[in-house]
Protein backbone atom coordinates (compact mmCIF):
# COMPACT_ATOMS: atom_id res chain seq x y z
CA UNK A 1 0.00 0.00 0.00
CA UNK A 2 1.49 3.52 -0.88
CA UNK A 3 0.05 6.40 1.22
CA UNK A 4 1.54 9.76 0.25
CA UNK A 5 1.97 13.00 2.91
CA UNK A 6 1.34 16.68 0.86
CA UNK A 7 -0.95 17.27 -1.78
CA UNK A 8 -1.46 13.11 -2.68
CA UNK A 9 -0.60 10.93 -5.66
CA UNK A 10 1.02 11.84 -7.63
CA UNK A 11 3.36 14.38 -6.69
CA UNK A 12 2.98 13.78 -3.04
CA UNK A 13 5.56 11.67 -0.87
CA UNK A 14 4.94 8.49 -0.73
CA UNK A 15 5.68 6.35 2.35
CA UNK A 16 5.43 2.53 2.07
CA UNK A 17 5.24 -0.37 4.29
CA UNK A 18 2.48 -0.17 6.68
CA UNK A 19 0.86 -3.51 6.34
CA UNK A 20 3.13 -5.02 4.50
CA UNK A 21 6.96 -6.88 4.99
CA UNK A 22 10.11 -4.78 4.78
CA UNK A 23 10.91 -6.52 1.86
CA UNK A 24 7.32 -5.67 -0.05
CA UNK A 25 7.36 -2.30 1.10
CA UNK A 26 11.03 -1.89 -0.19
CA UNK A 27 10.14 -3.95 -3.46
CA UNK A 28 6.97 -1.53 -3.58
CA UNK A 29 9.08 1.98 -3.59
CA UNK A 30 12.04 0.44 -6.03
CA UNK A 31 9.72 -0.49 -8.67
CA UNK A 32 7.51 2.43 -8.35
CA UNK A 33 10.42 4.81 -9.13
CA UNK A 34 10.79 2.82 -12.49
CA UNK A 35 7.11 2.98 -12.91
CA UNK A 36 7.37 7.00 -12.09
CA UNK A 37 9.89 7.37 -14.06
CA UNK A 38 8.56 5.72 -17.75
CA UNK A 39 5.02 7.24 -17.05
CA UNK A 40 6.99 10.63 -17.52
CA UNK A 41 5.54 11.51 -14.40
CA UNK A 42 8.87 13.54 -13.14
CA UNK A 43 7.07 14.97 -9.78
CA UNK A 44 6.09 11.84 -8.95
CA UNK A 45 9.40 10.26 -9.11
CA UNK A 46 11.38 12.99 -7.75
CA UNK A 47 8.49 12.76 -4.47
CA UNK A 48 10.67 9.68 -3.34
CA UNK A 49 13.63 11.15 -2.68
CA UNK A 50 11.60 13.53 -0.28
CA UNK A 51 13.89 12.38 2.46
CA UNK A 52 16.84 11.46 0.70
CA UNK A 53 19.78 11.78 -1.75
CA UNK A 54 20.04 10.32 -5.06
CA UNK A 55 23.50 9.82 -6.27
CA UNK A 56 25.42 9.07 -9.30
CA UNK A 57 28.25 7.20 -10.03
CA UNK A 58 29.22 7.79 -13.71
CA UNK A 59 31.99 10.26 -14.35
CA UNK A 60 32.33 12.81 -12.31
CA UNK A 61 29.78 11.79 -9.56
CA UNK A 62 26.45 13.92 -8.91
CA UNK A 63 24.39 14.00 -5.75
CA UNK A 64 20.90 16.09 -5.98
CA UNK A 65 18.87 16.31 -1.91
CA UNK A 66 15.48 15.99 -1.72
CA UNK A 67 12.35 15.91 -4.30
CA UNK A 68 12.74 19.40 -5.62
CA UNK A 69 16.71 18.82 -6.59
CA UNK A 70 15.90 15.40 -8.31
CA UNK A 71 13.18 16.67 -10.13
CA UNK A 72 15.31 19.48 -11.41
CA UNK A 73 17.95 17.12 -12.15
CA UNK A 74 15.56 14.63 -14.11
CA UNK A 75 13.65 17.33 -16.01
CA UNK A 76 16.71 18.83 -17.05
CA UNK A 77 18.17 16.16 -18.46
CA UNK A 78 15.31 13.25 -19.49
CA UNK A 79 13.52 13.69 -22.96
CA UNK A 80 10.08 13.55 -23.46
CA UNK A 81 7.60 12.92 -26.01
CA UNK A 82 3.83 12.44 -26.87
CA UNK A 83 2.02 11.87 -23.85
CA UNK A 84 5.29 13.44 -21.70
CA UNK A 85 6.92 10.04 -21.45
CA UNK A 86 10.39 9.20 -22.10
CA UNK A 87 9.30 6.06 -24.59
CA UNK A 88 11.42 3.68 -21.80
CA UNK A 89 10.70 0.68 -20.13
CA UNK A 90 13.00 0.17 -16.71
CA UNK A 91 13.08 -3.25 -15.90
CA UNK A 92 14.56 -3.65 -12.18
CA UNK A 93 15.65 -7.25 -10.91
CA UNK A 94 17.94 -9.26 -8.83
CA UNK A 95 16.06 -7.13 -5.94
CA UNK A 96 17.89 -8.25 -2.62
CA UNK A 97 16.52 -6.82 0.66
CA UNK A 98 18.59 -6.76 4.11
CA UNK A 99 16.24 -4.86 6.51
CA UNK A 100 16.67 -4.48 10.43
CA UNK A 101 13.49 -4.29 11.68
CA UNK A 102 14.57 -3.47 15.20
CA UNK A 103 16.64 -0.08 13.62
CA UNK A 104 14.52 0.50 11.28
CA UNK A 105 16.50 0.54 8.26
CA UNK A 106 17.53 -1.29 4.97
CA UNK A 107 19.42 -1.60 2.51
CA UNK A 108 18.69 -3.06 -0.97
CA UNK A 109 20.65 -3.56 -4.17
CA UNK A 110 19.20 -4.35 -7.38
CA UNK A 111 19.86 -4.61 -11.19
CA UNK A 112 18.20 -2.31 -13.79
CA UNK A 113 18.17 -1.98 -17.56
CA UNK A 114 16.57 0.62 -19.30
CA UNK A 115 14.48 -0.09 -23.19
CA UNK A 116 13.71 2.46 -24.86
CA UNK A 117 11.97 2.47 -28.41
CA UNK A 118 11.04 5.39 -31.02
CA UNK A 119 9.30 5.66 -34.59
CA UNK A 120 13.06 5.86 -35.56
CA UNK A 121 14.94 3.73 -33.08
CA UNK A 122 14.08 0.19 -32.78
CA UNK A 123 13.53 -1.37 -29.33
CA UNK A 124 16.55 -1.64 -27.91
CA UNK A 125 18.58 -1.39 -24.39
CA UNK A 126 20.28 1.34 -23.68
CA UNK A 127 21.58 1.34 -20.19
CA UNK A 128 22.34 -1.01 -17.73
CA UNK A 129 23.51 -1.19 -14.11
CA UNK A 130 22.34 -1.66 -10.74
CA UNK A 131 20.93 0.46 -7.54
CA UNK A 132 22.61 0.73 -4.40
CA UNK A 133 19.85 1.87 -2.07
CA UNK A 134 19.37 2.32 1.72
CA UNK A 135 16.07 3.01 3.88
CA UNK A 136 14.50 3.87 6.76
CA UNK A 137 11.24 3.61 8.78
CA UNK A 138 8.92 6.49 9.87
CA UNK A 139 7.55 6.77 13.24
CA UNK A 140 4.19 4.97 11.90
CA UNK A 141 5.90 1.72 10.12
CA UNK A 142 6.04 3.51 6.76
CA UNK A 143 9.70 3.00 4.61
CA UNK A 144 10.98 5.35 2.55
CA UNK A 145 13.97 6.48 0.75
CA UNK A 146 17.27 8.05 2.10
CA UNK A 147 19.76 7.06 -0.33
CA UNK A 148 20.16 6.15 -4.02
CA UNK A 149 23.47 5.27 -5.58
CA UNK A 150 23.19 4.79 -9.28
CA UNK A 151 26.01 2.88 -10.68
CA UNK A 152 25.67 2.97 -14.50
CA UNK A 153 27.69 -0.30 -16.18
CA UNK A 154 26.40 -0.72 -19.78
CA UNK A 155 25.57 2.10 -22.27
CA UNK A 156 23.92 1.80 -25.81
CA UNK A 157 22.18 4.61 -28.11
CA UNK A 158 21.23 7.09 -25.21
CA UNK A 159 20.30 9.84 -28.20
CA UNK A 160 16.62 9.24 -27.98
CA UNK A 161 16.86 9.72 -23.93
CA UNK A 162 19.06 11.96 -22.53
CA UNK A 163 19.44 15.39 -23.80
CA UNK A 164 23.56 14.84 -23.29
CA UNK A 165 26.00 11.19 -23.30
CA UNK A 166 26.91 9.71 -20.18
CA UNK A 167 30.51 9.92 -19.98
Amino acid sequence: MIRTEGTGWPGGRPIVGRMETPYAAIARLVFGYADRLDAGDLAGMAAFFHRAQLRTASGEGATFTGAAEVLAAFDGSVQRFEGGTPSTKHVTTNLIVDADEEAGTASARSYFTVLQSRPDLPLQPIVAGRYEDSFARDGDGGWYFTDRLIIIEHVGNVSRHLRQQLP
